[in-house]
């Protein structure tokens, strides 16, 4: 199985990259989310790595590898919970990652079905099926860094009710479930 690629950037389409390894190419399925940052993450030298996710796309006669690639470990376990959903397989998966993980791991934890239906693929029903399978289990997922090297995560004011969030979301990340975090919270403050 094949786990990494580190290796010169070939190509760039919308939906894919091409890797050459010392002379073998390979083709790497990207979600947008990542497609995105991808030129950030060059090297001088114009070689990249990429973490793999490789599975088996079975066809009526045939079947066919392919790689999923993203930057980094974590972006590879959110996509791998992402894919435990039924009736999410890795293609629509691919396709759903077009914002960045911490904003739909924020909208999961929020149980935001409005933002999660915005993603492609993602009707009404599959955003409930999302948020009942993985709600809990995406706190460590919400503080991954964006694109401009920032965390992704909405930004608070000063005072209080900042403080209030940045507890509720340390708890989170403690894997309390959102409204528990909540009381503790205001029991606290009390």
């Amino acid at each position: 199985m094949i786990v990494k690629l580190s290796g010169r950037l070939v190509q760039k389409s919308d939906q894919a990259v091409v890797i050459d390894v010392n002379g073998v190419s390979y083709e790497v399925v990207v979600p947008v989310s990542v497609i995105e940052r991808i030129d950030q993450n060059v090297s001088p030298d114009g070689k990249v790595e990429l973490i793999v996710h490789h599975y088996l796309q079975l066809g009526p006669s045939s079947g066919a590898p392919v790689l999923v690639g993203f930057l980094n470990e974590v972006e590879r376990d959110f996509f791998l919970q992402f894919i435990t959903v039924s009736g999410i397989g890795p293609r629509a998966a691919v396709k759903a990652l077009s914002k960045p993980i911490s904003e739909i791991a924020a909208a999961i934890e929020e149980g935001n079905e409005k933002i999660l239906k915005t993603l492609p693929g993602i009707g009404a029903q599959k955003a409930k099926d999302i948020i009942a399978k993985l709600q809990g289990k995406m706190g460590k997922f919400g503080l991954m860094k964006g694109s401009a090297g920032r965390a992704e995560r909405p930004a608070t004011g000063g005072g209080e009710p900042a403080v209030r969030e940045e507890a509720v979301a340390i708890l989170l990340q403690l894997q309390y479930k959102k409204e528990e975090a909540r009381t503790m919270v205001d029991k606290a403050f009390r």
